[in-house]
C-alpha cells in the first residue's frame, strides 16, 4: 500500500536494504552445495554445472515470468536474460495469521521493486530499487545522478547451471524464500507488533510456487519463536506494546502463511500524468535531472489505472464515441464473503462504470463473484484485484492499491473488508435518520438497507482503488436548504462526491418526505469528473504537453460547475473542508441536525429493545448520539479562525488564501453558547441515563463542551485570529472580539444573576484554566516521531494571544470577585470565590 509520497520511505528503505542480512550462504555438508566440514565461514563455491546434472528428470517444471524447477525438494528459478534488468515488483501479503493479532489473510505487509542482475563471479545479485531521482540516460547529468544513486544489494544467489541455448542462469531460491527476508517478508515493525524472535527453520517451508506470463507466485509458511507478551494488564512504562497472542501463549510460536507476487514492470513505464492540486488523486514523485534545468524538478504525479483505448478504435475515440479500453479494469469478490452481499459489493463497484464513460470508456470497470472451482486463480495473485472478506470486529473498510512507481500506474487492489463494517453503518444510519425513515428504527435492518449501505462504502472504497483521494470539502457547495428540497435532493444527492465523509442527510426533515435516494450518498458530479481528469486519453506522451491540457480542463470545468471542487482532506484550517459534515452552512445545517437528534432521543428507549437485553443496545446507541451532537460542534468551531484555501493556476482570478467572514464567525460563536455552553439539558434524559450508568460515570455532555471550550480558546486558533487581522485587514474577526463574545456567552450569569449550574460551574472552571495555559505555553514533548520531524505547535508566548488572555483574565477577575458578594445560592457563591482564586494564582504566581 503506497503513501502519497515516498521519497522518505524509500530513503529509509535504502538504509534498511543495505544491512539485510544474506541468507543464501552455502549449506553445511552434506547439503547441496555444502561448504568444508567444520570450516566455519570457509566455502566451497562451485562454478555453473550442466544444466540436466541440475534440472534433472525428477524436475516439475512450469514456464513463466521465471520457469520453475522443483527437484526434490529444492526449488530452482530460471531467469531468462530479457528478464535480468527489469524492474519487478515484490508484493507480501498474509494468506493465514494467528487469531488475535489484528492482522487479517489478504493484507499487504511489504512492497519492494527490486531486479535481479548478473554478479562478478557467475552469481545472481537482487537489488532494491529505490526511485529517488531520474535522468535521461543521454544527458550529461545523468552520470552524476548515477554516482549518487546506487541501489542497495540484498541477497546473491550462485549461478547453478546456465540455460540450454545459453539465454538464462539457473539460481536454487530455496533457502532465500524459506529464510526469514525482509525483502519478501516481514519486517522488524511487523515482527515487534506479533512478539517475534527467531525463525524456526525447521517449521518453515516452502508450500507452492506458481508462475505465469507476468508474475511468479511464492507461498511460504513461516514458524517463528515467539514471547507471549505483555498479557492483558497495564503495561510497563516504557516498555515496547507486544500482543498477548494465544498462539504465542499456548505454544510459545507462531506460525504465518504468506505470499509473495513477483510482477514485471512494463518494459515501457505508462505515461505519468502530473498531479494537480485541484483534483484529489493520489501521488508519487521523484526529482527529475535534466542538462537545461536552472532548479531542481521534483516531478509528482497522479496514481491511476493503465485506461487506453484500443488501437482500432483510436478515431472512434477521438470522435467522440464510447470504446472499451484494451484492458478492463476488474475486481473479484472473496468468497468468503456471506453470500446476501455480494450483489451488494458488485453493484458498488459497478456504479463507477457512469464515471468512466465521461472518460470516454464503456464497460471500463465490473466485479464479478470469484470462480471457486478454477484451481488455476489464487486470491493472492497479483494478477487479480479483490474484495477481501475479514472475519474481524473492526468497523472499517479500505481501499489500497498497488502501483508501478514509475509511473503510477495502479497494478491490483486488494480492497480489505471488515465483517463489522456493518455495525458502523447501521449506527451511522440509525442516528442520522431515523427521524425520518423508519427503517432505521431497529437494532438489525432488513437485508435490502444493509445491502445499500453496503454498496455506498464500496462505491467509496473501490473510489480510492481508482486513486481518488477523500474530497472532504465536496459536501460544503450543497446549499443547506437545498438538502431539504425533495426534487433537488433526490435528483442531485446531498454531496457531488463518494469521497466525502458526508454519510447521511441529517438534515432532512420529517415534513420534508425525503426518500433513500436524498438520504445516502452516491458518486456524484465531483466524482464523474476527477474519473473523466485522470483517465481522459489524450494521446499526449510528453507529461508538460499533458499538463496544459488538464490545465485548461480544470480551469473551464470549475468555472461552468462550482461543485467539482476539490477541497482537500480536512487537515487544513478551511472549515469548507470537514468530515462528517454537510452543506454550505455548519450552523444551520447543525440546528437542523439537533432538531432530528431530539427526536431520535425519544425513540431510542423503544427502538433499541430487544429480548434479554440489559440494555446494552440503549447505552450503545445513546453513544453514538452524543457522539453525533458532538460532531455538530466540531463543525461550527471549526469556523472561527478559519483560513478559506482554494487551490488556483496563475490563470484563474481571486486569492488562494482568505479570511472566513466575519459574520459567519460570530454566528458560530453564537451557536456554541446557545447550544452547548448553554447546559443542553434535553440530552440529560433521566429515562436513559438511570439505565445506562451511575452518577459518578464521566458525563459525556460535560467532556464536550470542555473539550469544544478548549479547542475554541486554542493558542493555534487565537494565533490564525490575530494573524488574519493582520493581512486581511479590516473586516475580519479579530481576537478581542471573540474572546469578548465568548466570555459574554460562558459568564452570562454575571449580569443576569441567575444560579449557575453544575454544568456551568464546571465550564467556567475550565474556561480559567484554558485562559491561565496560555499565560505560559509550554511546548508539548510528543515521543515516537521520526527523524527530521516535529509535531504541528503554535507557540505563542510572544504573541498577543498572550497578551490577550492576561486582558481577559484580570478583567474577569474583578467581575467574578464582584458578583461573588451578591451571588444567588451558596454553589455559585463557593464557584466565583473560587475561581477569583484561581485567576489570582495565574496572574501572579508566586
Amino acid at each position: 500500500m503506497k503513501k502519497y509520497f515516498v521519497t522518505a520511505a524509500l530513503l529509509a528503505t535504502t538504509l534498511a536494504m543495505a544491512q539485510q542480512r544474506d541468507t543464501t550462504a552455502p549449506a553445511p555438508a552434506g547439503r547441496p552445495g555444502g561448504g568444508l566440514p567444520g570450516g566455519a565461514n570457509m566455502t566451497m563455491r562451485q562454478g555453473p554445472r550442466p544444466y540436466r546434472e541440475v534440472i534433472t528428470d525428477k524436475a516439475v517444471t512450469k514456464k513463466g515470468l521465471f520457469t520453475v524447477h522443483k527437484v526434490d525438494d529444492r526449488y530452482f528459478f530460471e531467469i531468462a536474460d530479457s528478464v535480468l534488468n527489469r524492474e519487478i515488483l515484490a508484493v507480501t501479503r498474509f494468506t493465514k495469521v494467528p487469531g488475535g493479532g489484528g492482522k487479517y489473510g489478504g493484507e499487504e505487509i511489504n512492497e519492494q521493486s527490486l531486479k535481479f542482475e548478473k554478479g562478478p563471479s557467475n552469481n545472481i545479485f537482487i537489488r532494491v530499487v529505490t526511485l529517488i531521482s531520474r535522468a535521461d540516460s543521454t544527458t550529461a547529468i545523468s552520470k552524476a545522478v548515477n554516482n549518487s544513486y546506487l541501489d542497495p544489494i540484498a541477497a546473491a544467489f550462485d549461478i547453478k547451471a546456465f540455460g540450454k541455448d545459453s539465454g538464462s542462469v539457473v539460481i536454487d531460491v530455496t533457502d532465500f524464500f524459506k529464510g526469514d527476508n525482509q525483502i519478501v517478508g516481514l519486517d522488524a515493525n511487523d515482527k515487534r507488533s506479533f512478539g517475534l524472535t527467531m525463525l524456526a527453520a525447521d517449521r518453515s517451508y516452502i508450500q507452492s510456487i506458481n508462475t505465469y506470463p507476468l508474475n511468479t507466485e511464492i507461498k511460504t509458511v513461516k514458524t517463528y519463536s515467539a514471547s507471549a507478551g505483555g498479557g492483558f494488564g497495564a503495561p510497563t512504562p516504557g516498555a515496547p506494546s507486544t500482543p498477548s497472542l494465544p498462539a504465542a501463549r499456548n505454544a510459545g510460536a507462531i506460525t504465518l502463511e504468506l505470499n509473495t507476487s513477483m510482477i514485471i514492470l512494463p518494459k515501457v513505464p505508462m505515461h505519468r500524468r502530473l498531479f494537480d492540486s485541484r483534483v484529489g488523486y493520489f501521488a508519487d514523485r521523484f526529482v527529475v535531472f535534466s542538462d537545461d534545468q536552472q532548479k531542481v524538478d521534483r516531478q509528482t504525479f497522479a496514481v491511476r489505472w493503465r485506461l487506453e483505448p484500443k488501437p482500432e478504435d483510436m478515431d472512434k475515440y477521438k470522435r467522440g464515441e464510447l470504446v472499451e479500453p484494451a484492458k478492463q479494469i476488474v475486481y473479484y469478490i472473496d468468497p468468503a464473503t456471506p453470500k446476501q452481499w455480494r450483489p451488494y459489493l458488485i453493484a458498488g463497484v459497478n456504479d463507477w462504470q457512469k464515471a468512466f464513460e465521461k472518460a470516454g470508456f464503456k464497460n471500463a470497470i465490473v466485479a464479478k463473484e470469484w470462480p471457486e472451482n478454477d484451481p488455476t486463480m489464487s486470491l493472492e495473485d497479483a494478477r487479480f484485484s479483490v474484495i477481501r472478506y475479514f472475519a474481524s470486529d473492526i468497523e472499517n473498510a479500505y481501499g489500497p492499491q498497488v502501483h508501478d512507481p514509475r509511473s503510477g500506474e495502479i497494478l491490483e487492489s486488494h480492497i480489505g473488508w471488515y465483517h463489522n463494517v456493518m455495525k458502523l453503518v447501521h449506527d451511522w444510519y440509525m442516528i442520522q435518520t431515523a427521524a425520518v425513515d423508519p427503517k432505521a428504527r431497529k437494532m438489525k435492518f432488513d437485508d435490502e438497507l444493509m445491502g445499500q449501505l453496503i454498496r455506498f462504502v464500496s462505491s467509496h472504497e473501490v473510489g480510492h482503488t481508482l486513486g481518488l483521494r477523500h474530497n472532504m470539502g465536496s459536501s460544503s457547495k450543497t446549499p443547506v436548504e437545498n438538502l431539504r428540497n425533495k426534487a433537488w435532493v433526490e435528483a442531485n444527492g446531498h454531496t457531488a462526491s463518494i469521497m466525502d465523509y458526508a454519510r447521511f442527510n441529517y438534515v432532512a426533515q420529517p415534513e420534508d418526505n425525503i426518500s433513500e435516494a436524498g438520504l445516502f450518498p452516491r458518486i456524484g458530479d465531483y466524482d464523474k469528473w476527477a474519473i473523466e481528469w485522470g483517465y481522459k486519453y489524450t494521446g499526449e506522451s510528453d507529461e508538460e504537453k499533458d499538463q496544459l491540457i488538464n490545465n485548461k480542463w480544470i480551469i473551464e470545468r470549475l468555472a461552468a460547475n462550482p461543485r467539482l471542487w476539490f477541497g482537500g482532506e480536512g487537515g487544513n484550517p478551511d472549515p469548507r473542508a470537514q468530515s462528517e459534515d454537510l452543506s454550505d452552512n455548519s450552523v444551520k445545517a447543525s440546528e437542523y441536525g439537533i432538531k432530528n437528534l431530539k427526536r431520535v432521543l425519544a425513540g431510542l428507549p423503544e427502538w433499541t429493545k430487544e429480548e434479554g437485553d440489559h440494555y446494552d443496545n440503549l447505552s450503545e446507541m445513546y453513544t453514538q448520539l452524543t457522539g453525533q451532537f458532538n460532531r455538530y460542534m466540531g463543525h461550527v468551531t471549526k469556523n472561527v479562525g478559519g483560513v478559506y484555501e482554494t487551490f488556483k493556476s496563475v490563470e484563474q482570478p481571486g486569492d488562494v488564501y482568505e479570511a472566513t467572514p466575519k459574520a459567519i464567525q460570530k454566528e458560530a460563536v453564537n451557536f456554541l453558547n446557545k447550544q452547548l455552553f448553554e447546559t443542553p439539558t434535553w440530552l440529560l434524559d433521566k429515562n436513559i441515563l438511570n439505565k445506562i450508568s451511575t452518577p459518578a460515570t464521566s458525563e459525556r455532555l460535560q467532556t464536550i463542551q470542555t473539550n469544544v471550550l478548549n479547542s475554541l480558546l486554542d493558542g493555534g486558533r487565537l494565533f490564525r485570529l490575530v494573524a488574519s487581522t493582520d493581512r486581511f485587514g479590516a473586516g475580519t474577526y479579530t481576537v478581542d472580539e471573540m474572546m469578548e463574545d465568548v466570555k459574554k456567552g460562558v459568564w452570562s450569569e454575571l449580569t443576569t444573576k441567575k444560579p449557575i449550574d453544575t454544568y456551568r460551574r464546571n465550564l467556567q472552571k475550565a474556561y480559567v484554566e484554558k485562559l491561565a495555559s496560555l499565560l505560559n505555553p509550554v511546548t508539548p514533548q510528543v515521543s515516537g516521531l521520526p527523524a527530521g520531524f516535529a509535531a504541528a505547535f503554535t507557540n505563542t508566548k510572544n504573541t498577543d494571544v498572550t497578551s490577550v488572555a492576561r486582558g481577559v483574565l484580570r478583567s474577569l477577575q474583578t467581575e467574578v470577585t464582584a458578583a461573588a458578594q451578591t451571588a444567588p445560592d451558596k454553589m455559585s457563591r463557593y464557584h466565583l470565590q473560587d475561581v477569583a482564586d484561581r485567576i489570582k494564582k495565574a496572574l501572579d504566581p508566586k
